[in-house]
């Protein structure tokens, strides 16, 4: 059974640092386009960020591009967002997701993990 298991989020001030972990288990990860997504109170999940299989491409959504990095290790099976100039717009549950290139990202959701960023 696949698992996703999302952490590091937490309370941080308008400015400050978190870095998130997925760590996915269950199989292998390894040849999938892993991503970070988010849905905050009232709002749709929206993409934030994703990288290859390799970690040579990435593509971030326009509202965290240059603030964040998604990076991953293959030999954990873990992906990680590190997320720095945080902003209260930035507030949200945060999910990590995998898919094969060329295919949908999974209707599998981990429980998240919840960022919150006080003005």
């Amino acid at each position: 059974q696949v698992q996703l298991v999302e952490s590091g989020g937490g309370l941080v001030q308008a400015g400050g640092s978190l870095r998130l972990s997925c760590a996915a288990s269950g199989r292998t990860f390894i040849s999938y386009i892993m991503g970070w997504f988010r849905q905050a109170p009232g709002k749709e999940r929206e993409f934030v960020a994703s990288i290859n299989w390799s970690g040579g491409t990435t593509s971030y959504a326009d509202s965290v591009k240059g603030r964040f990095t998604i990076s991953r290790d293959r030999a954990k099976n873990t992906v990680y967002l590190q997320m720095n100039s945080l902003n209260p717009e930035d507030t949200a549950v945060y999910y990590c997701n995998g898919r094969m290139p060329g295919t949908a990202w999974s209707n599998y959701w981990g429980q998240g993990t919840q960022v919150t960023v006080s003005s």
